[in-house]
């Protein structure tokens, strides 16, 4: 059965990148959220196996999504996306308890590598 995946990025161009990404490598990405409030409301609807989170967003950021989502659930797998010069805001989500994290613009074989690594 593939893995289902959450993909959490304000910005659609993004989100279609790591939806084509996935989609094409035998992951179904069972949901799409455009800022953090709504990630949180998609993980609780669908409860995903694995959650990218970009970490910059509108309403709620990445950062305060991942402690949501873990509140709801500590073993929630969740993997922030960042674009170069956020490293700051990388330690504090590795603190906070994501798994791994990518940075933008995004590798194919570098997406794939951190989502099979933090599902297996």
């Amino acid at each position: 059965m593939a893995h289902k995946i959450l993909i959490v990025d304000d910005a659609a161009f993004m989100r279609m990148m790591i939806k084509d990404i996935l989609s094409k490598n035998g992951f179904d990405v069972v949901a799409e959220a455009a800022d953090g409030a709504q990630a949180v409301e998609k993980y609780q609807e669908h409860q995903p196996d694995l959650v990218t989170m970009d970490i910059t967003m509108p309403e709620m950021d990445g950062i305060t999504a991942l402690k949501e989502i873990k509140k709801l659930n500590p073993s929630a797998k969740v993997i922030m996306c960042s674009a170069m010069g956020q490293q700051a805001m990388v330690i504090d989500a590795i603190q906070a308890g994501a798994k791994d994290f990518i940075v933008k613009p995004f590798q194919a074989d570098r997406v794939l590598e951190a989502i099979n690594k933090t599902l297996s």
